[in-house]
């Protein structure tokens, strides 16, 4: 074999080596990579599992990372170190008082016989000169009666002998919300408040009535329910429907539930409960709609007709409403940085990193908004211009920077993606000061749901879905508008039953927020 042919074959076997090596480095790196997500992946799932479900930064976190630049002031006196101790808030003289003060007094008072008011001394009677008073609550358990409507019926006895005919005339009754069944508006008012309220199933509800003894199934009991939304709380969930598109600030958001009996489907299939809320403009309204997919023609139904600002989270089935500019959520932006960083190992995630950085900037908008509370919404706007958009300026160069530094299958990465896809919603705030930061309007009015659907898990039947967001909305907007649910839910069994629900105005004074409605149904006020 020639020298040349040795030559060939060895620079062969080193490109060989060469390229082996490459691959087995590309290899290895991949395989870094996926160790490393799956690592992220337990984190946060030992973290869901076991960890804080709060999003707060501590004190340390909440510094920010131009805070020095941003507060400093050469000009301020420094003030000396002074240790600082916690001391507990004291009450206020007078809360018992204004907390007791719209409740029924029962007073019970003890006197001493006259025997024993006889003085030890010198067997004079004692007479009264003061009395101490010590108050308690007492708590009165639901009690059930009976209560019967007779109508009296009215004959002319002249009439009977003399004339042809007889007029009858019946006494005046109202009519029932619910004809030949033993429901009155207060007990299904009670059953809905019990469910839809405090998270109370029926099969539970059915087991207090047999304690009572009445024996009432959970079927009748859902027979009511149902009964009740669909005829009744229907017209005025339509109304509220009509008044919601009038607004031009709302917010939005789903969550899923499972329905049992729906047609071509499978019992365990997904289907979805949204939700549609105003905002700070005007009383409030919410109005939950249950639905049997997440398809993007919900929303653009539901909202037809609506003009406006709509706050939406990072969901794409709400960009085709029409008419409307959507609002991004710097709450579900920060939450993905606050992932990235409990997803570090717990020894980095006191470090700089680019995560800290992140999580700083939505922390720094946050601090901003804080500052607007109390002002007009051009001042807001205003503000906003001024501090707000610096800020947001200097996160976007940033997160252009880091965009093609890191893996976009990782947290971090998947926080700067959802930044950079929903940035024109996310700065969309500045346009208006009537608009909001998040849409954590609609989060707290959707948990509600959330936390009895915990209890209940499913609904048997889409009626039995339709008439839970019907009732949901109805209870949620009274809670929104300071009513007692129960007792408005009682008025409005009353009331619709004997009105013209084709007239507006009678039906306009049954809204949550109408001055016309009973001041018993409203929550007594703080003082």
């Amino acid at each position: 074999m020639s020298m040349e042919n040795t030559s060939s074959k060895v620079i062969e076997q080193v490109e060989t080596l060469q390229q082996r090596c490459v691959s087995l480095e590309q290899e290895n790196a991949s395989l870094k990579q996926q160790v490393n997500l799956l690592l992220e992946e337990r984190r946060l799932a030992r973290q869901k599992q076991f960890g804080s479900s709060s999003e707060r930064s501590d004190a340390v976190q909440a510094l920010l990372f131009n805070e020095a630049e941003m507060e400093s002031d050469e000009d301020a006196e420094e003030v000396s170190v002074q240790t600082i101790t916690y001391e507990r808030k004291k009450k206020q003289p007078g809360q018992r008082e204004a907390m007791l003060e719209h409740l029924p007094v029962e007073r019970v008072e003890y006197r001493l016989s006259e025997d024993e008011r006889k003085c030890a001394c010198c067997g004079n009677l004692m007479h009264e000169m003061s009395e101490e008073t010590r108050r308690e609550l007492k708590h009165i358990p639901a009690q059930t009666v009976v209560v019967e409507h007779v109508q009296y019926i009215y004959g002319c006895r002249s009439c009977e002998k003399n004339e042809i005919q007889t007029p009858v005339v019946k006494a005046r009754m109202p009519r029932p919300a619910f004809p030949g069944s033993l429901a009155s508006p207060s007990m299904v008012a009670y059953i809905m408040s019990k469910k839809f309220v405090e998270g109370m199933p029926l099969y539970r509800q059915e087991q207090q009535f047999n304690r009572q003894g009445l024996a009432l199934s959970r079927q009748t009991l859902a027979n009511w329910v149902v009964t009740g939304a669909t005829r009744w709380l229907n017209i005025l969930y339509n109304r509220l429907h009509q008044e919601l598109l009038k607004r031009q600030y709302l917010h939005a958001d789903e969550t899923t539930l499972q329905v049992l009996h729906e047609v071509g489907r499978p019992a365990d299939s997904k289907s979805y409960m949204w939700l549609y809320r105003t905002s700070r403009d005007g009383p409030a309204i919410v109005l939950y709609d249950y639905q049997e997919t997440r398809s993007k023609e919900h929303p653009k139904s539901f909202l037809r007709g609506f003009k406006g600002y709509l706050h939406v989270d990072g969901y794409a089935g709400y960009h085709d409403v029409e008419n409307t500019k959507l609002v991004g959520c710097w709450s579900h932006a920060r939450r993905e940085f606050d992932k990235a960083l409990k997803a570090l190992p717990a020894a980095e995630q006191k470090n700089p990193t680019a995560s800290r950085t992140g999580l700083d900037y939505c922390n720094k908008l946050f601090k901003i908004e804080r500052g607007f509370q109390n002002v007009t919404a051009e001042e807001r706007r205003k503000g906003r211009e001024e501090q707000s958009r610096p800020v947001l300026d200097a996160f976007s160069a940033w997160l252009q920077e880091q965009s093609p530094q890191v893996a976009p299958k990782t947290a971090l990465g998947k926080a700067i993606t959802y930044c950079l896809n929903q940035w024109d919603k996310l700065t969309a705030f500045l346009e208006d000061g009537n608009l909001e930061l998040d849409n954590n309007r609609a989060e707290r009015s959707i948990k509600p749901f959330v936390i009895g659907r915990k209890n209940f898990l499913f609904a048997n039947t889409p009626r039995g879905a339709k008439a839970s967001a019907i009732t949901y909305s109805l209870v949620e907007t009274a809670k929104e508008n300071g009513l007692n649910p129960n007792l408005y839910l009682t008025h409005l069994f009353e009331q619709l039953p004997n009105i013209q629900i084709d007239d507006p105005e009678l039906l306009g004074a049954l809204l949550p927020w109408s001055e016309q409605l009973p001041g018993s149904i409203r929550k007594p006020s703080k003082k």
